[in-house]
């Protein structure tokens, strides 16, 4: 399993682990070669990862897994959680549990909730909530302190999440997840009307070089992750659509950054510039009703509707859809209604 197919980060900061000074004696060699002497630690594919990931710097500068370490360098390695110990606090939530049988469960996640513990959310978290109705789940390699979790989704994106409950389960998801094979359909609300009905996106998305909270569109391919988008317009309203998203790859971010690339981006996305007027006129009327619906949805429209898996013991092909939540319901129907009457 590849660690960076599922388990890239959406934390606002990041924190420094590692400092390295390079010997002034050192002979030139690849960072990730350079890096896996003095992490023990650390595997390999751990350190490509940070690498492509932009965690990684020499001299404050991102560079490639084939970078040659030079004397009086300086790498620094940061990561989007401080250093901490793994022990996950149970935490008595309430879970929205779709199905569950002895090797597997499907939870139907809320905008809002967080998926694992990570700098500013210790508690309260979806794996808090796990841990406590559930003993011993299994863990990724790499990734403890997760236990259960093969993929995650954005704090205020809602909708369905598979979470392993044996070693068999994690092993035989996981493979799906990085072989592309698990179907993911997400329903977003975007700006604007898209030019054509139906498209992919195949761009190239990774950490902005500015931002490091933000994930951008690399359209030369030069840095970040390929990552690969199918939309499908399922409603025109003028001023902004309802589109379903299958996921081909799951990088951080990967429809909010894609849309937002092509000119679109989601409905009520203050990180992507979705929390702005981005079409339509400014009259204080529209103005006012925008601002309405911001209100009733304060987050990105965005509902991770379906889930389609062969279950790793039975082999039987497992699919789950689920309702749009309120909030989202509310916002489109207002939209339709202005539209209809204006």
């Amino acid at each position: 399993m590849h660690e960076e197919e599922n388990y890239d980060h959406d934390s606002d900061e990041l924190f420094e682990h590692h400092r390295i000074k390079v010997d002034p004696g050192q002979q030139p060699l690849r960072i990730d070669k350079f890096l896996i002497d003095r992490l023990p630690n650390a595997s390999r594919s751990k350190i490509q990862n940070a690498i492509k990931d932009g965690f990684v710097l020499v001299d404050d500068e991102q560079i490639k897994s084939n970078y040659k370490v030079k004397p009086g360098e300086e790498i620094v390695i940061s990561l989007p959680e401080p250093p901490r110990d793994n022990e996950v606090v149970a935490e008595d939530i309430p879970l929205n549990i779709v199905y569950e049988d002895d090797h597997l469960l499907v939870v139907n996640k809320p905008a809002g909730m967080v998926v694992h513990p990570a700098f500013q959310n210790w508690s309260g978290t979806l794996v808090n909530a796990l841990a406590y109705h559930f003993t011993q789940l299994p863990e990724m390699p790499n990734n403890e302190g997760r236990p259960g979790l093969v993929h995650r989704i954005d704090k205020d994106t809602s909708g369905l999440l598979v979470i392993a409950k044996t070693e068999i389960a994690m092993t035989g998801l996981a493979k799906q997840f990085f072989d592309h094979s698990i179907e993911r359909t997400y329903w977003a609300l975007i700006w604007g009307e898209p030019k054509d009905a139906k498209g992919t996106i195949n761009i190239h998305v990774g950490r902005s070089l500015k931002d490091r909270r933000i994930t951008v569109a690399f359209p030369e391919g030069d840095f970040g992750r390929h990552a690969i988008t199918h939309y499908e317009v399922l409603k025109e309203l003028r001023y902004i659509s309802l589109v379903k998203c299958n996921l081909e790859t799951g990088r951080t971010h990967q429809i909010r950054a894609h849309m937002k690339y092509v000119g679109h981006p989601l409905f009520g996305d203050k990180t992507y510039g979705g929390d702005k007027i981005m079409k339509g006129t400014q009259f204080s009327k529209y103005k006012s009703f925008v601002e309405n619906c911001f209100k009733i949805l304060p987050r990105q429209a965005l509902h991770a509707k379906s889930l389609g898996f062969i279950h790793p013991v039975t082999k039987k092909h497992m699919q789950f859809d689920s309702d749009l939540p309120q909030d989202f319901v509310d916002v489109l129907e207002k939209w339709e209604n202005y539209v209809q009457y204006n």
